[in-house]
């Protein structure tokens, strides 16, 4: 058998990365995690965005549940605030890196490939590490979707909403937003709060805001906990089987598609309502159409009218396909068996190819929906843990 340098490499140092890290090392298996600390959140999130899901649901995972965002409030003796900014989360997840994985190898995994009954890392500095298992936790990154009506359209006429970091470029600009999720809502407040000019055209007939009937969190409700689980994933009662992944799995297959779209339908929280009052948003209209005019983008909506904008920003979400990993080697990416680019996954998050296991997005065909937020690391992290020690020489 090929020597291995380390029993299990972690390849992404965000949420779940890390959560996968606390669990494995907490019992005793030699990990070795890759990446830089949210990198994700850090690089394609705006400055000023606040989480749209609720302190409850935004501690990231570990097994003593010592390394809460609570925990690191005492810590640093700062008065805890809600909703959970950007700035904080990212402050949290850099204090959760330093506790668990204080030697985090910021180096770049550029090629996985199968090597007898192990994996062969390649390394950006040429660095070569072999190990028996992979986990791929790299988050949403590689796969931001944009509308096929803007594949020819130049960056500085439309972006996706992940290639900003702030907007204040777009002073005085003419903005318009595609989108009626979390992203979209909040990136028009941003811009509008730029100074902006910002429209919001969304294809459905509303926008949906959550957590709108506070009656029911009341901490007064008696109910309270039976209408929602505290990962606060999907609406009152069905939260409490998104919140448990072997559930959802017990759900008929027909059915599952139907209930995580239940759980996830593109809303923008309560508290952003306040903040749009500068926001044009026009509903049941979708852009077909997009070319540059001058020094502008002028757009076709599927109703005939036009519009002129000086950008477009698509906050039109992700769409996952784990082939579009770069690092997955060609010969290995071909032993995935997947569906609809999601990687079919056993109860370890283990994937067709044994040993390769998949956090995060790309589980959410197997897991459900929950494995699309931060309040997921645990279960996932926790069940890829029992899985490696269930096969200690793997």
């Amino acid at each position: 058998m090929t020597h291995m340098d380390a029993r299990v490499a972690v390849i992404g140092a965000g949420p779940y990365g890390l959560a996968a890290a606390a669990h494995l090392r907490r019992a005793e298996i030699e990990t070795v995690v890759f990446g830089r600390t949210m990198h994700f959140w850090k690089n394609h999130m705006p400055a000023g965005m606040l989480l749209r899901s609720p302190w409850s649901a935004s501690h990231i995972g570990d097994p003593e549940k010592q390394l809460t965002l609570d925990h690191y409030h005492a810590e640093i003796k700062t008065t805890p605030e809600e909703p959970v900014s950007l700035e904080r989360f990212l402050n949290y997840g850099d204090w959760f890196q330093h506790h668990v994985v204080p030697d985090l190898d910021q180096r770049q995994v550029v090629r996985i490939e199968k090597e007898g009954r192990g994996f062969r890392l390649s390394l950006d500095d040429g660095g070569v590490m072999r190990t028996a298992r992979v986990v791929i936790a790299t988050g949403i990154g590689s796969f931001a979707y944009r509308p096929s009506a803007f594949d020819t359209i130049p960056s500085n006429f439309a972006s996706h909403s992940s290639d900003h970091r702030e907007f204040k470029g777009f002073a005085q600009r003419q903005v318009i937003v595609i989108g009626r999720g979390q992203s979209a809502l909040e990136s028009a407040a941003l811009l509008s709060e730029s100074g902006a000019e910002v429209e919001v055209v969304v294809r459905g007939p509303k926008v949906r805001w959550l957590h709108a009937r506070e009656i029911l969190r009341s901490p007064w409700n008696p109910l309270r906990k039976v209408f929602f689980h505290p990962t606060d994933v999907g609406p009152p009662l069905l939260t409490q089987i998104a919140a448990r992944p072997h559930w959802f799995k017990l759900l008929p297959l027909s059915l599952q598609p139907h209930f995580a779209y239940r759980c996830i339908r593109p809303a923008g929280a309560a508290w952003l309502q306040r903040r749009m009052n500068a926001v044009k948003i026009t509903t049941e209209r979708n852009i077909i159409a997009a070319q540059p005019a001058g020094d502008c983008l002028k757009l076709r909506l599927d109703n005939g009218e036009e519009r002129r904008a000086d950008h477009v920003l698509l906050a039109t979400g992700y769409r996952v396909d784990i082939l579009r990993h770069r690092f997955i080697a060609e010969t290995l990416a071909k032993q995935i068996l997947c569906n609809s680019g999601y990687p079919e996954l056993n109860r370890g998050f283990e994937s067709s190819v044994p040993g390769l296991h998949f956090l995060g997005a790309p589980a959410a065909l197997s897991f459900g929906p929950l494995m699309r937020f931060v309040s997921g690391t645990a279960y996932a992290a926790a069940a890829l843990t029992q899985r490696v020690k269930s096969y200690p020489q793997a």
